[in-house]
């Protein structure tokens, strides 16, 4: 499923952006819609400390409906790829380039790229096949990247870094904004500390990653795959990140009463969800 072809819908929140590309090329399969989108850039000349921190949050979202989303770059990007592959996660590759495979970039990760094809992940681009990379690309990758997905993660950034690009994309695009803490004395963690003095939400561990996706471990992967859920039940679930009474259920998940009490009566016979002390938890 590598083969070149254009998109024959963009993704949902793409859609929602104010300029949205006309058209998007792609190898590979688009994730479902039982799996929340997680974008995660950071400094191409990361440190080790970078690169423990995006291991250590990644790994610990393995068996979650989570994709992540990255620009195949050097540094950060291969790092958040390469830990999604070895926690079992797919991953969404956005280059800042065509993705013909004689011009995608960079070209040390063109291997790294049919991995992640290999393990049921995609590329994506807006550019046509043939266009090589070049300095306005970026930019126009990085808005893409923002716009994709509930929320992005900043890993080590320079104040003046091109990850700040997706970042203020992120927050303009009504995003969620997440950012690793660094050291005071690293100069790759400058960008980083300028966006959390902002209001960006500290990461520390993979449980805020979590909060921030509206996601728990109460809600396994298992579940969130099975091939009978409707995308109301996978709502549902997404909502029940927590218990919640039926009528915190009601609001969050935008349904009427009669419609919602059927919905979760299927449900709770398909042993999704369990109903105890007035309180509605997935299972």
């Amino acid at each position: 499923m590598d083969e070149l072809h254009v998109l024959g819908e963009l993704p949902a929140l793409l859609r929602e952006i104010p300029d949205p590309p006309r058209e998007m090329y792609a190898r590979g399969k688009i994730p479902g819609p039982e799996y929340m989108l997680l974008t995660v850039v950071g400094s191409r000349a990361c440190t080790d400390y970078g690169r423990r921190a995006v291991r250590h949050l990644i790994d610990g979202l393995r068996g979650q409906p989570i994709a992540i989303v990255s620009g195949l770059a050097y540094g950060i990007d291969a790092e958040a790829h390469r830990a999604a592959l070895d926690a079992g996660l797919p991953c969404i590759a956005l280059p800042g380039s065509g993705l013909d495979w004689n011009v995608l970039y960079p070209r040390a990760n063109v291997n790294l790229a049919k991995e992640i094809l290999e393990n049921g992940g995609c590329l994506l681009s807006e550019f046509k096949p043939d266009q090589r990379a070049a300095d306005y690309t970026f930019p126009k990758r990085d808005r893409l990247m923002a716009g994709i997905a509930k929320a992005t993660l900043i890993v080590e950034a320079r104040e003046k870094s091109g990850t700040l690009i997706t970042a203020r994309m992120a927050v303009e695009y009504n995003r969620e904004l997440l950012a690793v803490p660094g050291s005071i004395f690293s100069a790759e963690s400058a960008g980083v500390h300028q966006f959390l003095k902002l209001g960006a939400t500290p990461v520390t561990q993979p449980g805020d990653l979590l909060r921030a996706l509206g996601l728990s471990e109460s809600i396994p992967l298992a579940a969130m795959m099975r091939e009978d859920l409707s995308e109301e039940e996978i709502r549902v679930l997404r909502a029940l990140a927590t218990p919640l009474s039926r009528d915190d259920l009601l609001g969050a998940i935008g349904m009427t009463a009669a419609e919602a009490n059927t919905l979760l009566s299927l449900m709770e016979i398909k042993g999704l969800v369990v109903e105890e002390y007035g309180l509605i938890r997935a299972r």
